[in-house]
C-alpha cells in the first residue's frame, strides 16, 4: 500500500514537471512578437524562436503580429463645404513596430486608428467641395495617412497606406452629375462637329488659294517665256540680218558682184511695177518711165556709195 502511495506522488511530480517545462518553453511564430511580463510588470519582448518564461513568475501577456495588417473603416457620412452629402468608406493598412507600445501605449490601438481615421476624413472632406473629392482622392488619402501615422507613433503602430474605397452621394446629386456629364458630352460632340466643319472650309480655301497662286504662277512663267522666245527670236532674226548683209556686201567686193547686184534692183524694180498693175486700175509710174536704165544707175549709185569699201 505504502508502495502504491509513493508511485502515485512520483507520477504526480513528474507530470506538474512536465507540465512546468511546457509551459516554461515559449515558441514564437515568425513575423510575430510575444510581451512578457513579471509579476505583472513588463520585462521582455521575446522574438520569433523559442523563449523560456518562468512559470507563475511570468507569463505572456501580449501576442502581436508584426504583418501589415488591412483594416476595414465602417462607412460614415460626410459634408462637404458646398454642403453636399457623401457616404464614405474606406480601408486602413498598419503595422506593428513597437510591440511594447502597441500593449500599453493605448488600450485598443485598432479602435483607436479606426475613430482617428474617420474624424479626419470627415476633416479633410469638409474643407472641400463635391466635385473636388472626386478628383482629389491621393490629396484625401495622404493627408489621413500623414495625420493617423503622427499620432499611431506613440501605440508603437505605423500606418502604411489609407485607400478610399467608396465615395457615394446622394441619388439626386447623381442624377444632376449624370446629367451634366451627358451635357458636356454633348457640348463637345457639338464643338467637335463645327470645329470639323470650320477646319474643312479653311482646308477648301487653303486649296483654292494655292490653286489660284499656281495658276498664276503658271500663267507668270508662260508669260516670261513667251518674251524669252520672242526675244531670242528677234536676236535670231537681227543676227540672221546682219549675216546676210555682211555676205551681200562681202559678195559685191567680188568681181562680177556689182552687175548681180544690178540686175537683182532691175529685177525687183520690174517686180514692183507689175504687182503694182495687178492690185488696181490705176497705176502710178514715173515721168521718165522710158529711162528705166537711168532708175537702174541710179539705185546702183546708192548700192555702191553704201556697200563699197572706202
Amino acid at each position: 500500500m505504502d508502495m502504491d502511495f509513493s508511485t502515485i506522488v512520483l507520477t504526480i511530480i513528474v507530470v506538474l514537471v512536465f507540465l512546468v517545462v511546457i509551459k516554461a518553453i515559449a515558441i514564437v511564430p515568425q513575423q510575430h512578437a510575444w510581451v512578457i511580463e513579471r509579476l505583472g510588470r513588463y520585462d521582455r519582448t521575446l522574438s520569433p524562436g523559442a523563449g523560456f518564461v518562468i512559470p507563475f513568475i511570468e507569463r505572456v501577456a501580449y501576442k502581436h503580429s508584426l504583418k501589415e495588417i488591412p483594416m476595414d473603416v465602417p462607412s460614415q457620412i460626410c459634408i462637404t463645404r458646398d454642403n453636399t452629402q457623401l457616404q464614405v468608406d474606406g480601408v486602413i493598412y498598419y503595422q506593428v513596430t513597437d510591440p511594447m507600445r502597441a500593449s500599453y501605449g493605448a488600450s485598443n490601438y485598432v479602435s483607436a486608428i479606426t475613430q482617428l481615421a474617420q474624424t479626419t476624413l470627415r476633416s479633410v472632406i469638409g474643407k472641400m467641395e463635391l466635385d473636388r473629392t472626386f478628383e482629389e482622392r491621393d490629396v484625401i488619402n495622404s493627408t489621413i495617412v500623414a495625420s493617423l501615422d503622427e499620432a499611431a507613433h506613440n501605440w508603437g503602430v505605423k500606418v502604411l497606406r489609407y485607400e478610399i474605397k467608396d465615395l457615394t452621394p446622394p441619388a439626386e446629386i447623381l442624377r444632376a452629375m449624370q446629367a451634366q456629364i451627358t451635357a458636356e458630352r454633348e457640348k463637345r460632340a457639338v464643338i467637335a462637329t463645327s470645329e470639323g466643319r470650320r477646319q474643312e472650309q479653311i482646308n477648301i480655301a487653303t486649296g483654292e488659294r494655292e490653286a489660284f497662286i499656281a495658276r498664276s504662277e503658271g500663267e507668270k512663267q508662260a508669260q516670261i517665256n513667251r518674251a524669252q522666245g520672242e526675244a531670242a527670236a528677234i536676236i535670231a532674226v537681227a543676227d540672221a540680218t546682219a549675216r546676210a548683209i555682211t555676205q551681200v556686201a562681202e559678195s559685191v567686193r567680188h568681181p562680177g558682184g556689182m552687175e548681180a547686184v544690178n540686175l537683182k534692183v532691175a529685177q525687183q524694180y520690174v517686180d514692183a511695177f507689175a504687182q503694182i498693175a495687178k492690185a488696181g486700175n490705176t497705176l502710178i509710174v514715173p515721168s521718165n518711165l522710158a529711162d528705166v536704165g537711168t532708175l537702174v544707175a541710179s539705185a546702183m549709185s546708192i548700192v555702191k556709195g553704201t556697200g563699197a569699201p572706202s
